[in-house]
């Protein structure tokens, strides 16, 4: 398993969302378990899936690689939402966000679902961007 924060305590702050909602997590074992096969019961009924995949970008490493390997990994929960449930939108919290929501739109669209179901959620970027600015504006 590789997980930076497991995926119970994910879930455990999500369910902190207000409003009615059912928070359920699944922690996969890297290069075992294959998404669309294991996560049929947390997917089910589901109307929204945040997906916070990927590895984070190593020192030096080029953006190219990091997409490559953070599109591979978020490539497998999209596919298993559009065989679970279509119809949800799914957040994806990975990076590049700016290129890995469009490639995941791509392969939406190819099964004839709806890509604007697919957002990037990037907060975290918009939050560190404003920290840069006023540090260079104060």
């Amino acid at each position: 398993n590789i997980a930076m924060v497991p995926a119970a305590g994910v879930a455990a702050d999500l369910s902190h969302l207000e409003g009615k909602c059912k928070v359920s997590s699944l922690t996969l074992t890297l290069n075992e378990d294959k998404t669309i096969e294991k996560a049929s019961d947390v997917l089910k009924g589901c109307h929204l899936v945040l997906v916070p995949a990927g590895v984070p970008r190593k020192p030096g490493q080029d953006r190219k690689d990091l997409l490559n390997i953070n599109a591979g990994i978020a490539k497998g929960t999209v596919e298993a939402v559009a065989k679970h449930c279509p119809e949800a939108v799914v957040g994806l919290i990975v990076n590049p966000v700016n290129s890995v929501v469009p490639a995941m739109c791509e392969m939406w669209k190819a099964k004839g679902l709806n890509a604007k179901k697919i957002v990037g959620i990037s907060t975290l970027d918009v939050v560190r961007a404003n920290k840069f600015v006023q540090e260079i504006t104060g």
